[in-house]
């Protein structure tokens, strides 16, 4: 994972915990997580273009052995419309401001907003050395 000094503007959050103040919550999940009401949410916006395809999510099952590969699909799709539009506005947006990317996912470091993080962090720190 990259380092820079907006790393740890850039979080990974479920969407169960309590919104932390002052950081902007973006929902990266494709699908609205499963009991939980949008007030509860407390979602600064529901970013679902940028989630893993319908495709790539029920070929990768949230299994841990087909994580890097899952990665690697994910990267990928992050490079083209519609998901690059969007991931340009969270790099954006995490270039100096406090950003939690949520999502309902249990296992938190096998998930896909655990690669959107890392892409988003790689992207401000090329960003800031240019």
């Amino acid at each position: 994972m990259g380092t820079t000094a907006s790393a740890a503007d850039v979080e990974v959050r479920r969407v169960y915990e309590p919104p932390e103040p002052g950081r902007e919550r973006v929902l990266v999940d494709r699908l609205w997580p499963r009991g939980i009401s949008k007030e509860k949410a407390a979602l600064d916006r529901w970013d679902r273009d940028v989630a893993p395809s319908t495709d790539l999510r029920r070929w990768y099952g949230h299994q841990p052995d087909l994580f890097d590969e899952f990665s690697r699909r994910y990267r990928s799709e992050l490079q083209v419309d519609p998901a690059l539009s969007v991931l340009r506005v969270l790099v954006s947006e995490a270039t100096g401001h406090a950003v939690d990317l949520v999502t309902a996912t249990h296992d938190v470091e096998h998930s896909g907003a655990r690669v959107l993080r890392e892409v988003i962090v790689d992207r401000v720190g090329a960003e800031a050395s240019s």
